[in-house]
C-alpha cells in the first residue's frame, strides 16, 4: 500500500490568504498533495502560494480559480483535481465572506437583498456544494478515509451583533455538517467543521462599509490594534477572557491537520470551537 503522505489529496477553498492559505501550506507540510482554489480575481494570489509550497516542500499542487456558489464551478474543480492530481481524499470549504457588517435595523441601507443573498450562497451554499461533488467522488473513489472539513464560525455558535447574515449562514454550515456526516459515515467518509473566534491577520477591521466581495471572511478581519474599533469588533474583543489573545491562522491550520488525518476518523458530524477561550460550547 502506497504511504498517506504519498497518495492524499486535499482540495482547499478560499486559499488565496488568511486561513486558507494557512491550511494548505499546512496540510503541504503534512504531505498532501494540495489543490488551491479562489475566485478568479484572485488566481495570482494562488500561482503564488501553489510556488510557495513547491519551493517550501516540494508537494504536487495545482490551481483551481472557480466560484464555489456555482454548481457548475464545483463539479468541475472537484472533477479537475481529481484528475490532475489522482484522487480527491480531503475537501476544505474553506471559502467564505461576512458582507457588510450592520445591524438588523440598518440593513436597507448598508445589506440590501442581494448582498445578503450573497452571503448565504457563497457560506452556506458554497459549503453544500463542496460537500456534495467531493463525497460524490469520494464515494466513486471506493475507498474509505475521505475528510470532509467545513468553515463554521463563533457566530454560528452563538449569535454575535450586526451580524445577521453572516450568523444565519454559519449556523446553517453546522447543520449541514451534521446531516452530511450521517448521510455519509456509511462509506466511511467524516465530515466536520471548525468555528474560530478572533484570528490575527493583516486584513482591515470591521465596517458597514465592506461589500461582501471586498473581504473573504469575518475571521479575516480581525487586528490587534483596532478590534474594538466596530461593534463587532467590540463584542469579539469584549468576549476574550483576559487571559487570551487573538488567535493566529496556524491555530486554524492545526486543527484542520488533524481533522484531515487518519487519526481523527473517530469524530465526525462535529463543529469544533477554537476561540481562546471567548465562547464555551
Amino acid at each position: 500500500m502506497l504511504s498517506q503522505r504519498l497518495t492524499r489529496v486535499a482540495l482547499v477553498t478560499g486559499a488565496a490568504q488568511g486561513i486558507g492559505k494557512a491550511i494548505a501550506l499546512r496540510l503541504a507540510s503534512d504531505g498532501l498533495k494540495i489543490a488551491l482554489n479562489d475566485i478568479q480575481s484572485k488566481g495570482d494570489q494562488l500561482e503564488f502560494i501553489a510556488e510557495e509550497i513547491k519551493k517550501s516542500y516540494g508537494s504536487e499542487v495545482c490551481v483551481f480559480p472557480g466560484d464555489v456558489s456555482e454548481e457548475r464551478d464545483v463539479e468541475n474543480m472537484v472533477e479537475t483535481v481529481s484528475k490532475s492530481l489522482g484522487s480527491l481524499d480531503v475537501m476544505v470549504a474553506n471559502a467564505g465572506i461576512s458582507g457588510s457588517l450592520t445591524s438588523i435595523l440598518e440593513t436597507s441601507k448598508y445589506l440590501s437583498k442581494e448582498q445578503w443573498d450573497d452571503v448565504l450562497r457563497v457560506n452556506s451554499k458554497g459549503v453544500f456544494l463542496c460537500y456534495k461533488y467531493a463525497a460524490k467522488q469520494m464515494v466513486a473513489q471506493g475507498r474509505s478515509g475521505g475528510r470532509i472539513i467545513g468553515a463554521s464560525s463563533v457566530a454560528g455558535k452563538q449569535g454575535m451583533t450586526h451580524t445577521s447574515a453572516y450568523t444565519a449562514s454559519k449556523f446553517a454550515v453546522r447543520g449541514i455538517t451534521q446531516v452530511a456526516a450521517l448521510e455519509f459515515g456509511q462509506y466511511g467518509i467524516t465530515v466536520n467543521a471548525y468555528a474560530p473566534g478572533a484570528i490575527e491577520s493583516s486584513m482591515c477591521a470591521f465596517g458597514p462599509s465592506f461589500t461582501p466581495r471586498d473581504i473573504p471572511d469575518v475571521h479575516e478581519t480581525a487586528q490587534a490594534a483596532n478590534l474594538s474599533a466596530s461593534p463587532v469588533g467590540k463584542a469579539f474583543s469584549n468576549s476574550l477572557p483576559s487571559f487570551s489573545t487573538l488567535g493566529k491562522t496556524g491555530d486554524i491550520a492545526g486543527l484542520v491537520s488533524y481533522l484531515a488525518s487518519q487519526e481523527s476518523g473517530y469524530i465526525t458530524g462535529q463543529t469544533i470551537s477554537i476561540n481562546g477561550g471567548m465562547y464555551f460550547d
